[in-house]
This record gives C-alpha cells, sequence and structure tokens, in this order.
C-alpha cells in the first residue's frame, strides 16, 4: 500500500487551490494525507481526495505561530513516522521555501520528498522542481505532482473542486427567494480589500440597480458585514463556516469578492465571479482559477507587486477606484439578474 502526505501549511485559499494536485497525488497513491496549518484546516476538509489531516503550525509560515521549539518539531516527526508515508510532496507559494519543512521530513525518515525550490536544498529533496514564473497557482502545484509521476485521472479537467455541502436549514431562504448577488468585503490582508465606505457604496450601486443581496464574512467580520450591508442587503456575517459558505455561493448568480479564500472557495463551486484584485501580488497568478471570472481593480496602480500589506497609497486607489459602473457591467455580463 502506497502512502503519500501533501502539505500545505498556510491559508484556506493556499490549500484550496491544490486541489487539482491533490486529486492527482490520489490517483497515484492507496492514501493520502494532507499536513496543513490551523488556518488552512477548513478548506482541507472540503478538498476531494484526502484520507486524513494533519494540523501542524510552522512557525516560518504563520505571523502568529509560536517559535520553533524541539518539542513543537518532535511532535510533527513523531505523527510523520506514524504514517510512514512513502513520498511528501510540499507545496508552497512562489515566495516560499520548502526546505524548512523538508528537513523535519528527513529527520522523520520519509524516503522521498519533492517540492518547487530554487534553494541549494542539498539532499534534502529527492525532487527539486522548477516551474516558470507567471502561471496560475493551481497549474503550478499541480506540475509538482505531475513531476512527481501522479496524473489526474480520466474525465478530471483540473479545476478547483471541493466537496458538495448542503445549504443549512437556517440559510435554505436565501436559495428560495429568487436570484441574488454575493459581496464579500472582508480579505486577511488589508491592502487586499476595499475600504468599507466603498464596499458599502457597491453594495448600494447593486441594490439600486435592483439585485438582491447578500454580504458575507467570517466571525472576526462582523462588524464589517455590518457596515456593508446597506438597508435591502440580507448580513450573513459570522454565520457560515467555510463549507456552508460554499453552499451560498454555489446558488448565487455571482459573487463579488477581494484576493481572499472565498474567491478561489467562489470558483471552486462553479460561481461566476466577480474579482476585485489589488496588484500588489501577480494576478496571473493568483486571479481566481474559474471559467468565469472578471477582474476589476487598476493592476499598474503603484503598489504593484509589492506585497503589502496596508495599502501604501492614499485612497486606496486601486479597489476604491472602482467605479460603479464598471461593477454593475461586470456583474451584468456574469449573468447576474435583477
Amino acid at each position: 500500500m502506497s502512502t503519500a502526505v501533501v502539505a500545505r501549511l498556510d491559508s484556506a485559499g493556499d490549500v484550496l487551490i491544490t486541489g487539482p494536485a491533490v486529486r492527482a497525488i490520489a490517483a497515484g497513491h492507496d492514501a493520502v494525507t494532507m499536513l496543513c496549518g490551523p488556518r488552512g484546516r477548513a478548506a482541507a476538509e472540503l478538498l476531494p481526495g484526502l484520507d486524513e489531516i494533519v494540523e501542524w503550525q510552522a512557525p516560518w509560515v504563520d505571523f502568529d505561530s509560536p517559535g520553533l521549539t524541539s518539542d513543537h518539531v518532535e511532535s510533527l516527526v513523531k505523527q510523520l513516522r506514524d504514517i510512514r508515508p512513502d513520498r511528501v510532496f510540499v507545496f508552497t507559494s512562489f515566495h516560499q521555501s520548502p526546505l524548512p519543512l523538508a528537513l523535519i521530513c528527513r529527520m522523520a525518515a520519509v524516503p522521498w520528498i519533492g517540492a518547487i525550490c530554487e534553494d541549494y536544498p542539498g539532499t534534502l529533496l529527492d525532487l527539486r522542481h522548477h516551474v516558470p514564473d507567471g502561471i496560475p497557482e493551481p497549474e503550478r502545484a499541480l506540475s509538482l505532482a505531475r513531476a512527481g509521476g501522479c496524473e489526474l485521472p480520466a474525465g478530471d479537467d483540473g479545476a478547483l473542486r471541493v466537496r458538495e455541502t448542503a445549504l443549512p436549514d437556517d440559510l435554505a431562504p436565501i436559495a428560495g427567494d429568487g436570484p441574488f448577488v454575493v459581496f464579500h468585503p472582508g480579505a486577511a490582508v488589508p491592502a487586499r480589500r476595499p475600504s468599507a465606505e466603498r464596499s458599502a457604496g457597491m453594495v448600494a450601486a447593486l441594490r439600486a440597480a435592483g439585485h438582491r443581496v447578500v454580504v458575507t464574512g467570517d466571525p472576526a467580520e462582523r462588524e464589517l458585514t455590518a457596515a456593508v450591508a446597506v438597508e435591502g442587503a440580507l448580513d450573513l456575517g459570522g454565520r457560515t463556516t467555510l463549507a456552508t459558505l460554499g453552499a451560498v455561493y454555489s446558488r448565487a448568480s455571482v459573487v463579488v469578492t477581494p484576493n481572499t479564500g472565498p474567491a478561489h472557495l467562489a470558483a471552486a463551486v462553479g460561481a461566476p465571479v466577480v474579482s476585485l484584485f489589488a496588484p500588489v501580488v501577480p494576478a496571473s497568478q493568483w486571479s481566481p482559477y474559474g471559467r468565469n471570472v472578471i477582474r476589476l481593480g487598476d493592476q499598474q496602480a503603484p503598489c504593484r507587486l509589492t506585497r503589502a500589506r496596508s495599502c501604501p497609497v492614499p485612497g486606496h486607489p486601486c479597489l476604491d477606484g472602482i467605479t460603479d459602473a464598471e461593477l454593475l457591467a461586470a456583474v451584468d455580463r456574469l449573468g447576474g439578474t435583477s
């Protein structure tokens, strides 16, 4: 019996975009375990192809992780020894190094480790894979699986995909009252979302155009969603899990969202997406990976490719400069009905 571990240690969106690679690896192994961080656990639970999930917080990935200690490392070494994987695939973003985790895997006597890596790995990697700059992150991850000899099963088109979740009874009325547009105002990185004032203005414009609007956000974003959900919009802030959020998105005419995990979730459930995309990271890599996506936002703004977490330009022009007319035209083009 062959066993693989796939590792993606950062956020929910990062985990979701490894989905095609996970399915390819699952097609080539008898069992697959995902190693993820606490911010990615809910997303891992939605991915087809996984048999087990191990959660471990990496100090070189999370800003709020406890400091690295020998006990923390030993806990992961023990779990890896218990799993006894034949192979470990370490997935990272283009700006991250896989080598700290590869070192821990070697300490656990993992016989084969593969990763995309620009740094010299010595003997830490058995597969040192290179990928050209600028390709979409799901394709980047899938290329590592393929370099390791794993292909998608027949009939799998390589799209993002999640397990289907039923709409909870308390949310069922939103699907029965006619078509609706979702507006998701939040993002973990402030530079990647419009201001609350501009988001409220966008929701007001959608309402004025006759759209039924549902505003979504996680429990930490309740204050934001309350400020954005102008009169007539339904505020679901804090009322959904990641899984039930996907159920809401799958029933939406269009999902409007900045560059954040829910954007990738919307693409994974097949929803048309209006992406409010700040150019602090490359759109070619991080735009929602779907067939029905329209990107708005000035991609040549001064913040371009800075990876800034807070907007360095007064007025946040790349996103707050999106006009109501641009937004409404994009929603209508994707099939939003009012």
